[in-house]
């Protein structure tokens, strides 16, 4: 079985994602209950024999690490908007035929 590695900075994992040349990354929404409350984000970079797994929560209206937004909806509930983590993605890596999933959708 693979081993899983945190990885503490933005600038580490885009540094093995660009290294590894990986070909796609997962990251997972987690939100709290009430929503309003906390929204953070995982990146899991897989990697033969290993997970490269980044998280970022929520400061502000952004995320801390990334400055990727976070929306509010008419109730007050916060949320991260899948298109939004894409893009991040894709533009920090310059890969657009980067493959991006949801943990969910998998």
């Amino acid at each position: 079985m693979g081993k899983n590695v945190r990885v503490k900075t933005w600038e580490e994992f885009k540094g093995l994602a660009i290294e590894k040349k990986t070909k796609n990354i997962v990251y997972i929404i987690a939100q709290s209950i009430p929503a309003k409350n906390l929204t953070s984000l995982k990146l899991i970079l897989p990697v033969e024999g290993v997970q490269y797994i980044f998280t970022d929560c929520a400061k502000g209206n952004k995320l801390r690490k990334t400055g990727i937004s976070i929306h509010t909806d008419k109730k007050g509930n916060r949320f991260i908007e899948d298109a939004d983590v894409k893009s991040f993605l894709r533009t920090q890596l310059q890969r657009e035929d980067l493959q991006v999933f949801s943990y969910w959708t998998i």
